[in-house]
């Protein structure tokens, strides 16, 4: 076994087990610590199997991704995150799985204009997923996902919609936009489970949304009120969720209302029950929430108005 530099300064790893023998060169900016680490893992790796060892190098991180789209197909919200996947294509053809910092903060540099940090965080965890993936599977000297960091949140944000509002926004959408816009407002339905509403989800006064369209794998029913129905015979919404979000997006920037985002009507929705006196459990089932105590933690600083409002009116 041996560790050596070139002339270049680039670090060599040697191993030799029962007259099989690998090299490889690391990554830039190894360590004495990271070379031999891998040569321990070389070493492992041919006692253990030597016929099919797979040797840890510095993959693309375009080859990082691939092993997260076979990942993806296990998972039930497949669509969304192949679209967040292919979301990092064009900046991960440039680096290197041990360029993983690098990469990350050029993404995040390129796109903070234009996506909200919780859209580019869901990005960057897919990154480190699929560098995580390469470094269980041997294809990494280490896990080069750790090197990725995520975008502060601020979750104290609460936008709420009128009616008023929501027809400006939708003044300067497309028809499908549109239709996708107030069937969200007047349902409480996220934008995936929007998207995948059939005509036979619709019946003579409910909408059924399917479990495997939501986020809780259970299915539920919503009335449909007066103005709903108009906007129903758009389902099937024909554009995708990359379309659905560039349709909003610019709508969004057209009634001079860049702040706003899609779930905010959702979140409208929610409020404007609660707000009406909708009892918690009902505004719960409507929304689709796990449970009662979820809705209450999203509304909690409605309930508090709520009660105010009662103790002025008693005491006044």
């Amino acid at each position: 076994m041996s560790i050596w530099q070139d002339k270049q300064g680039r670090t060599h790893v040697g191993i030799m087990v029962e007259g099989q023998r690998i090299h490889r060169i690391m990554p830039e900016g190894t360590t004495a610590g990271d070379a031999k680490l891998a040569q321990a893992e070389l070493r492992a790796a041919l006692v253990k199997n030597p016929k099919q060892v797979r040797i840890p190098g510095d993959m693309p991180m375009m080859a990082a991704l691939t092993l997260y789209e076979a990942h993806a197909k296990h998972l039930r919200s497949e669509v969304s995150s192949m679209h967040h996947a292919r979301r990092l294509s064009p900046w991960a053809k440039r680096y290197k799985a041990s360029q993983a910092s690098e990469f990350a903060q050029h993404f995040t540099r390129d796109t903070r204009a234009v996506y909200a940090a919780g859209t580019i965080n869901r990005s960057l965890a897919i990154a480190k997923k699929s560098l995580s993936l390469a470094w269980e599977q041997g294809l990494t000297v280490e896990n080069y996902g750790l090197r990725i960091k995520s975008l502060p949140l601020n979750n104290a944000r609460h936008t709420v919609l009128t009616l008023e509002q929501v027809k400006t926004l939708s003044d300067h959408a497309s028809q499908q936009v549109r239709a996708a816009m107030w069937i969200s407002l007047f349902t409480g339905c996220r934008r995936g489970e929007v998207l995948s509403l059939q005509p036979d989800d619709i019946g003579a006064d409910s909408i059924t949304i399917r479990a495997t369209n939501t986020k809780t794998l259970r299915t539920r029913v919503i009335p449909i009120v007066a103005p709903l129905r108009p906007w129903l015979s758009a389902v099937p919404i024909t554009i995708n969720f990359e379309g659905l979000k560039s349709g909003f997006n610019r709508a969004r920037i057209a009634a001079n209302m860049p702040d706003v985002n899609f779930h905010d009507l959702r979140r409208s929705c929610g409020t404007m029950m609660i707000q009406a006196g909708v009892d918690l459990y009902v505004v719960s089932r409507i929304l689709g929430h796990s449970t009662v105590t979820v809705t209450q933690a999203h509304y909690a600083h409605l309930q508090v108005d709520t009660l105010r409002a009662g103790l002025d009116k008693t005491f006044k």
